[in-house]
């Protein structure tokens, strides 16, 4: 039965800010000195300057993703997942261990997954790592398979142990882990998270009635979410593995979608929930419960009882400036050419002092989303002169210029918000102006007796 208990504001069409990062990797052998010093061999992908091993990372902190491969596959399975989301900002950390067919610990696999939700955080505030001062606090757990099922009970006890880091859990077709006496299915009882499954709806591997569906019966979670692939199924979550497609051949039946198909349906949910839970974008929650209700190719069951804030990142361009339609909130725009947040540029409207391509970051409410990039020009300021009665010249200029004039006028200048700033007498002729105005964008105006009237815009650098 579907349950939808959560409160929102009516879905609206927004456009996210633009992120293609290029792919860096590193390698990291951490040890684990709570059980003997255990090595725990990672693979680690991040948002970079230039794709490569070791590269520099790109500006900003990203939110991480620990991830549990499957039962004897390999970290590299998995391309399909870190390509899509390293490059739409987050760190992606693959833990190598636990990949005998014979000697699977399914407890210190999910042991490894728990160590490496903090150990990724240390690395982010060591100066000699790769992933220095790129790591945010906000981090997800999540595998496939054996590694889904290893997730639930890593998050079983960091929510038990207060963890504040862990943010969100999801399980693609996570397989119930019952080595050494655990349960995935017991540890969803003690798992409070926001948390995600998507199960194909004909896995014969981990069948979804014994393992998917009751981990997401028993989960305590306010808001949680299963998702049927209509024809979809166990391996299909990865890219194709030999181990995986094996067993499926010999478990599964009626697959009646691509694995292409499989990883759209993944992506297209699994973006927008990582966005929400990891990067607080509660427009993107209410397009994930849209598409929900919309989408052909899923079946669902929620239940969600939370309060979201809709935020409206439409922005208004002028002349002059941009500025953000959402009121009441707080502001940080960005430079979409790197993506990086404009020092001091926290106010609703922003007063852009080269052309380019901004975008505002708003949040509100707990809630935080990102508009559009919107081009800004000011290129054009001399060419809105150069056919008139005036001719004003350098511009942009140091707040020193030239105004060639064929008659007498009285110029003024205006601030961006519309304050006169400046008064002068222009004589027929060269005008030499001086200012002492701040660097910025003004307009000016001048008239004359004979009701003659030029405009135009004056940048200060």
């Amino acid at each position: 039965m579907k349950k939808i208990l959560f409160a929102c504001s009516l879905f609206i069409t927004l456009s996210m800010l633009g992120q293609n990062y290029p792919i860096g990797h590193t390698t990291i052998v951490f040890e684990d000195p709570n059980r003997g010093n255990r090595e725990i061999e990672t693979e680690i992908y991040y948002p970079a300057t230039a794709a490569g091993d070791d590269t520099p990372g790109a500006i900003g902190q990203f939110p991480v993703i620990v991830f549990g491969h499957g039962f004897v596959m390999a970290w590299s399975a998995y391309e399909n997942l870190w390509e899509e989301f390293v490059s739409r900002g987050y760190i992606m950390a693959f833990p190598r261990t636990e990949g005998n067919a014979f000697s699977t610990d399914h407890q210190e696999f999910g042991w490894d997954l728990q160590f490496l939700v903090t150990a990724i955080q240390d690395e982010g505030d060591d100066p000699v790592s790769v992933l220095h001062e790129l790591v945010s606090s906000e981090t997800a757990l999540m595998g496939h398979s054996m590694g889904g099922g290893a997730s639930f009970l890593a998050a079983d006890s960091l929510v038990t142990n207060g963890n504040t880091n862990l943010k969100t859990l999801i399980g693609l077709a996570p397989a119930e882990s019952s080595t050494n006496g655990v349960s995935s299915i017991a540890s969803a009882t003690q798992i409070t998270l926001p948390s995600l499954i998507l199960s194909g709806v004909q896995d014969g591997v981990t069948p979804p009635v014994d393992h998917h569906i009751p981990m997401y019966d028993n989960l305590a979670s306010d808001c949680k979410t299963i998702i049927h692939v209509i024809g979809g199924a166990h391996c299909y979550f990865a890219n194709p593995n030999t181990a995986c497609d094996f067993g499926e051949s010999t478990s599964s039946s009626g697959i009646s979608i691509t694995r292409q198909e499989q990883h759209e349906v993944t992506f297209d949910f699994v973006n927008l929930w990582l966005d929400y839970t990891l990067k607080s974008d509660c427009n993107d929650f209410s397009t994930f419960s849209d598409s929900l209700s919309n989408s052909p190719r899923i079946n669902y069951d929620q239940v969600c009882n939370v309060s979201i804030t809709t935020i409206d990142t439409s922005v208004t361009s002028s002349t002059f400036n941009l500025e953000a339609n959402q009121s009441g909130a707080t502001y940080q725009w960005i430079d979409c050419a790197d993506n990086s947040p404009i020092p001091g540029e926290t106010s609703a409207i922003f007063e852009p002092q080269t052309d380019g391509d901004f975008a505002v970051e708003i949040t509100m409410n707990g809630c935080t989303s990102v508009s559009n990039c919107h081009t800004f020009q000011t290129a054009s300021i001399s060419e809105e002169i150069s056919n008139g009665f005036l001719n004003l010249y350098p511009n942009p200029s140091n707040g020193s210029f030239i105004i060639e004039s064929n008659s007498n006028y009285n110029l003024q200048i205006y601030d961006a918000q519309g304050n006169l700033v400046q008064e002068s007498k222009i004589n027929t002729g060269e005008n030499q102006i001086s200012t002492r105005l701040n660097s910025g964008i003004y307009f000016w105006k001048a008239s004359n007796t004979h009701a003659e009237i030029q405009t135009g815009k004056l940048l200060i650098r």
